[in-house]
């Protein structure tokens, strides 16, 4: 047998951490030549029970980190630990940009040998002249106005100046179009459940999803294969946003798109509260920011199970299976009330029974 592999995974408090963590160790099962050890680290535990994990409840940026990684031997990193703040504010900042710095540098004084980082194709940015399709060498021109754009945009800046300066670490960066699935929350899912979704009048990019359960399957295939680099990865197929809109079964609403830009006081001004109707800046649902799949194809290996229009029209019909399903009350409570009154009363007939019987004997 090969010499253990020690994978840790950053985040497992979180949706992707969690996710990530359970299916891994369920897939690493399956393989008999080697051994494997998972450690989850996060500043909150999981949510859920993850049989399999080794969980260590700390966050990145503790200066003990180093000691941690060479003590549990750590070869492999998966870095899910991200806050997906519309909000621009420092402390989510401080979490994201200068928690995942602090991280590659413990990794890199450790001898930690790989690092996957889950990133968006979001980092290009929405610009009108950008190509039908972005390969992965286009610069980073991703919005600075919301809060996880610029973070990913950060970061991943950070990432080209550290590759050239510690080549030794294998670094793999995944990024993910808009996100979709009956479980997650992104900002375009938000988008989309909305019975009215905003779209700019005059506009009608492509637009590129993935399902969530591809996301899990490309971050595990990143760690347990020999890959590094970057890549796109994303469903196959494109669709304009007001095809994607008929796909999930939702009503556009347009906005004459000066008025738009008002940001908030024109939203405000309707009524219409901003961070809920629009958690993406409208660039984004303006100018087409598509992905080159190429180098997944044909240097990553990675193929996801759904595409494009298998992933919007399964999250359409739960979306209107939520919506006409019959309401069902939660009776978990009542039944356990009503199972506590039946005891009450069986004890209280048990005492009158027994009282009866001690007045018949006297």
């Amino acid at each position: 047998m090969d010499e253990k592999e020690v994978i840790m995974i950053t985040g497992v408090g979180g949706y992707w951490g969690a996710e990530v963590a359970n299916r891994l160790i369920a897939d690493i099962q399956s393989i008999d030549d080697k051994e494997f050890h998972v450690i989850g680290i996060d500043s909150k535990s999981p949510n859920r029970e993850i049989t399999g994990l080794d969980f260590i409840q700390a966050d990145v940026r503790n200066p003990l980190l180093v000691e941690l990684l060479e003590t549990e031997e750590v070869n492999i990193v998966c870095h899910l630990d991200f806050t997906m703040s519309v909000d621009l504010n420092e402390a989510t900042f401080e979490k994201n940009v200068i928690g995942f710095m602090k991280l590659m540098a413990a990794c890199s004084e450790a001898g930690v040998q790989k690092v996957i980082l889950k990133s968006s194709t979001a980092v290009y940015g929405a610009k009108p002249d950008n190509p039908g399709f972005i390969s992965e060498d286009h610069p980073l021109q991703g919005s600075l106005a919301y809060g996880y754009t610029r973070d990913m945009v950060e970061i991943e800046s950070f990432c080209n100046g550290f590759r050239r300066q510690v080549p030794e670490i294998d670094l793999t960066i995944l990024r993910f179009p808009s996100i979709i699935g009956p479980k997650v929350d992104t900002p375009f899912v938000r988008f989309l459940k909305e019975p009215l979704a905003p779209v700019l009048l005059g506009f009608d990019p492509q637009m590129q999803v993935i399902h969530e359960s591809d996301v899990t399957g490309a971050l595990i295939f990143a760690i347990l294969n020999n890959v590094s680099g970057i890549f796109n990865i994303a469903a196959e197929g494109t669709f304009p946003l007001r095809r994607l809109m008929t796909l999930t079964s939702k009503i556009p609403l347009p906005v004459f798109h000066p008025f738009a830009y008002l940001k908030g006081d024109f939203m405000s001004n309707i009524g219409a509260p901003v961070d809920r109707f629009i958690p993406m800046e409208w660039d984004y649902l303006r100018y087409p920011w598509v992905g080159d799949l190429i180098r997944m194809q044909e240097e990553f290996g990675y193929v996801p199970r759904y595409s494009a229009e298998e992933t919007l029209r399964e999250f359409g019909g739960q979306q209107r299976i939520n919506r006409y399903a019959p309401f069902r009350e939660d009776t978990t409570f009542d039944e356990e009330q009503l199972r506590g009154i039946i005891e009450r009363r069986r004890r209280i007939r048990e005492q009158a029974v027994n009282r009866e019987n001690d007045h018949t004997e006297d």
